[in-house]
């Protein structure tokens, strides 16, 4: 199977992350989702610039509430 898109760093990534202790690792994964918060968040921000900070976070929550997953 071709890879659709090409990624000339993934080895890189792949050995660094081997590399990481179980911590980093656990670290890593907070720090991502932190910063996918952040992104979220901008996002909404620049998309709605006129609502107030309580309105953004309304619609944050709205929208990550969708994304749960409710089998458990």
């Amino acid at each position: 199977m071709i890879d659709p898109k090409p990624r000339p760093n993934h080895r890189i990534y792949i050995e660094v992350l081997r590399e990481m202790t179980p911590e980093q690792r656990l670290a890593k994964a907070f720090e991502l989702s932190a910063l996918g918060k952040e992104l979220f968040l901008h996002g909404l921000r620049e998309r709605y610039p006129d609502l107030s900070e309580e309105e953004i976070r309304k619609i944050y929550l709205e929208r990550i509430s969708k994304c749960h997953n409710r089998n458990y």
